[in-house]
């Protein structure tokens, strides 16, 4: 019999993507959560959730589709992809909030490059998945909102719907051709988890972190400055990050933080307005991703 769905799993399979099954007509594993775990099966030392029972096995997805309808979901951790989810605004959100794409056309031009040509899925929604594949041994968390407005990434602990399932509003449909790109040096640079602060010094603690705080504004301030053409907005995210913890712990006031770097994002040869815009969207990320005890990072 001819079976859609069951065709997409073995191709996706194929490729080695990690598939496993969402409920029918929906974005949501069908797997069972840890309070419906009997311990058999693959659970049989402990509860797997999805990521960890994702499968290229062709055997496994042959009988999981043949007795279902449900839809393909890709784990893009395990798949060594990273996809970045260009969404659609909402009703919720503010009049005029840009689309996913018109936001990542606006991220690479201020990076100086074109946008990738890459495999692509278009959601039921209107939205976009552009998939590219992660070097060897790097392992990128997924994200919301990091990148810009509308513009989600997933990568470990995230999964996307794979082209050939449908929900109610339509059906993921591939918009180019199976090609996968990598991801761009200027992408993976930003998309990297910013490293974790070197353990400070016994002695008293304020005097030691606010120590720190200046040398790592003053450093990055200077990495900002003299960034090169076509790294300029990455460098620049990067040293937000990096520094937004400082803010959230209470080494460094924000508006010192983005003073620093607006000035030195402008030496470098960005526009006041792509200043702002960065240091806004990654500023915010890492202050809210580093809202606890510094003892406990």
């Amino acid at each position: 019999m001819n079976n859609p769905l069951l065709n997409a799993a073995l191709a996706a399979a194929e490729r080695g993507w990690y598939v496993f099954p969402l409920r029918p007509g929906t974005k949501y594993p069908g797997l069972h959560g840890a309070e419906r775990c009997r311990q058999t099966g693959d659970c049989t030392h402990g509860h797997l959730k999805w990521e960890q029972r994702a499968s290229i096995d062709p055997h496994r997805i042959r009988h999981c589709w043949e007795t279902s309808a449900g839809n393909i979901a890709l784990a893009t951790g395990p798949s060594g992809l990273v996809v970045v989810d260009l969404d659609m605004p909402k009703p919720e959100d503010d009049k005029g909030t840009p689309d996913g794409e018109t936001s990542f056309q606006a991220l690479c031009e201020r990076a100086g490059h074109p946008v990738p040509d890459t495999y692509r899925v278009r959601t039921p929604s209107g939205g976009m998945h552009l998939y590219f594949t992660t070097p060897p041994g790097i392992q990128l968390p997924s994200t919301k909102g990091t990148l810009a407005p509308k513009i989600d990434t997933r990568a470990w602990g995230g999964y996307v719907v794979a082209a050939g399932s449908r929900t109610p509003t339509g059906p993921y449909e591939a918009a180019s051709g199976s090609v996968v790109a990598p991801v761009p040096g200027w992408l993976l640079s930003i998309l990297k988890p910013a490293p974790k602060p070197s353990q400070t010094p016994s002695g008293p603690v304020t005097v030691q972190s606010g120590r720190y705080a200046d040398m790592a504004l003053g450093k990055e301030t200077r990495n900002v400055a003299g960034a090169q053409p076509g790294e300029r907005e990455a460098t620049l995210f990067r040293a937000a990050r990096a520094l937004g913890r400082f803010v959230a712990w209470g080494d460094l006031p924000r508006s010192m933080v983005e003073q620093a770097l607006q000035e030195a994002g402008e030496r470098a040869g960005l526009t006041a307005a792509e200043c702002r815009s960065t240091l806004r969207s990654a500023l915010n990320w890492s202050i809210a991703h580093n809202q606890r005890r510094r003892d406990a990072a």
